[in-house]
């Protein structure tokens, strides 16, 4: 029994190691020469009367199909800008409608703090947010937590206030929480 699981084991992918490329330009220009390739031997399946030929029309309309969808993708439907200095964070609450919380590390300063707040607000902006309680503003706080002798901090750092409507919102104010930060110096420090 301990060999099979030891063959299974072999056989498993580290998946921290494999990366994933989201270049839809490359993967666009490889399926197009796929669907040539595929015409080309349907062409061939007619000229010699071969009798999966109309096999090779499915494959050649199927290829088709999908590479109008990469092309699709290739057009940036996935791009979004990215925010200098700004550190990954993960989305805890969110409302749908303007309300949302992101959590960021612990060792985060102020300057990379405000950089993230306005990677979270481009990446958290949908046209379908909407108003609620009379607050027309996309409001979004990053807290961190200082766990600690079997007690956990939670801290809110900062908040940034930007527009749900304008997609492009130029006049976002940010936010700093400086006491927040002088506690989490002590915390982290004690």
């Amino acid at each position: 029994m301990s060999q099979i699981f030891g063959k299974i084991k072999m056989l498993t992918f580290n998946s921290e190691k494999m990366e994933l490329s989201l270049d839809f330009n490359n993967y666009t220009i490889w399926s197009i020469y796929t669907t040539i390739a595929f015409f080309v031997l349907a062409i061939l399946g007619f000229i010699f009367k071969w009798g999966f030929r109309f096999r090779l029309v499915g494959a050649t309309g199927f290829m088709g199909v999908l590479t109008v969808g990469l092309f699709a993708l290739s057009l940036g439907l996935f791009s979004r800008p990215e925010v200098p200095n700004a550190v990954k964070f993960n989305l805890v609450y969110d409302t749908g409608a303007n309300q949302a919380v992101i959590a960021v590390p612990p060792t985060i300063t102020p300057t990379q703090l405000e950089a993230t707040l306005q990677q979270a607000a481009i990446n958290l902006f949908s046209y379908g947010r909407t108003s609620s309680n009379g607050d027309s503003k996309l409001t979004i706080r990053a807290r961190t937590q200082i766990h600690q002798k079997n007690v956990t901090y939670p801290l809110y750092l900062g908040q940034i206030r930007r527009s749900l409507i304008q997609k492009d919102d130029h006049e976002a104010t940010v936010t700093i929480f400086e006491d927040s930060f002088a506690k989490m110096e002590t915390l982290v420090n004690s």
